[in-house]
């Protein structure tokens, strides 16, 4: 498998999201009645943390409002809703009228022309779309470096993240590369592709799942291990702020090894699945985001593995966030003379593209 050609798609990918004016070229003709009675023209640009974000002509960045003090909305652009049972409609939003003290509704009108309406407190996610296959991606990309004079060290790190979503189902790609270099050792290097998707069931919050996954470390000593797994799930926590879902399934690795440590190079393991994801958001300025899985193995009892990957983002200006990333990755019984594990933590800055709704 050759990373730098992955890499490269998913760079086009994310430049193609950047020329295609991603919903940031969108009319700002929507309008906004505080309960105050002041009314804003703007561009609504999504619905988090019960924070309300838009973008006003006049102003150079997306301005935070309170939610819970806007009286009424009603904006003609397209628009993914998502609410606390897991169901996401894809169609226009406006507020109906309502009595004092009734609870706040809000109509969606799906592009079938039927109108839904929901309780406003239901609510947990908006989220800018359009019927455009290039504006339902949303991207991100980031890099970091470091060099200590001291022991000639030096580390640099690439991050990138592509997502899709639909009201049914998402999609989703990320690439790490980690590369060290000391002098007097031998240089480290390690790379991870993961793809996901996910399609909601009938049921309220539950999901049919599948993941494929690409691993290289020099420090395990694995050329390429190839990982294929899916299974069902459900998201126990589905606020606006906080997400954690589980899930449980079964996996298949083809492992290859370094050839001049271990003569039987390649492995063929099949695993049980259990996973979980954590996704907390505050106030458009931080995102945390960890998931960890843990696979048994069925075809070689006793083997146990563990992955783990974590990132914290904090938005500086606009597009421009800084970046916390952590990777553990365990294996307990790996061939003689490999090692366990391998984890390790960087941070750089990055870029984002498009308005993702966590899904």
């Amino acid at each position: 498998m050759n990373f730098g050609t992955i890499l490269v798609a998913i760079s086009v990918v994310a430049l193609h999201l950047v020329e295609a004016g991603p919903l940031r070229a969108r009319e700002k003709s929507d309008v906004i009645v505080m309960k105050n009675g002041d009314k804003i023209t703007c561009e609504v640009k999504g619905l988090s943390s019960n924070t309300l974000y838009i973008s006003v002509d006049y102003m150079l960045n997306t301005i935070s409002v309170d939610w819970t003090k806007v009286a009424h909305i009603d904006s003609k652009q397209l628009f993914l809703i998502r609410t606390q049972d897991g169901i996401v409609y894809t169609g226009t939003l406006s507020t109906p009228k309502t009595a004092e003290g009734r609870p706040l509704e809000l109509e969606i009108w799906e592009a079938t022309e039927e109108k839904v309406i929901v309780k406003r407190k239901e609510v947990i996610n908006v989220a800018e779309t359009s019927r455009s296959f290039w504006q339902r991606w949303n991207a991100a990309l980031g890099s970091g470096f470091t060099y200590t004079k001291g022991n000639e060290t030096s580390q640099y790190n690439l991050n990138s993240d592509l997502g899709y979503v639909t009201d049914r189902w998402s999609a989703g790609a990320s690439y790490n590369s980690n590369l060290t270099t000391s002098t007097g050792t031998t240089t480290s290097t390690r790379n991870q592709l993961s793809f996901s998707a996910q399609r909601l069931m009938r049921w309220n919050n539950w999901y049919y799942r599948g993941l494929v996954g690409l691993l290289q470390s020099s420090v395990q000593g694995i050329q390429r291990q190839e990982t294929f797994g899916g299974g069902i799930g459900k998201n126990i926590v589905n606020t606006g702020s906080t997400l954690f879902s589980v899930y449980g399934g079964f996996a298949w690795q083809h492992i290859h090894y370094e050839q001049s440590i271990f003569p039987a190079p390649t492995q063929q393991v099949t695993f049980g699945l259990v996973g979980a994801q954590f996704k907390m958001f505050r106030f458009n300025r931080t995102t945390l985001d960890m998931s960890a899985n843990l696979l048994p193995a069925l075809s070689d009892p006793g083997r146990l593995q563990f992955n783990a990957n974590a990132s914290y983002y904090v938005k500086l200006w606009g597009q421009l966030n800084w970046t916390f990333t952590f990777y553990a990755n365990w294996d307990n019984r790996p061939p003689p003379g490999f090692a366990q594990s391998d984890y390790g933590a960087s941070s750089g800055l990055s870029l984002s593209f498009g308005t993702p709704l966590h899904q």
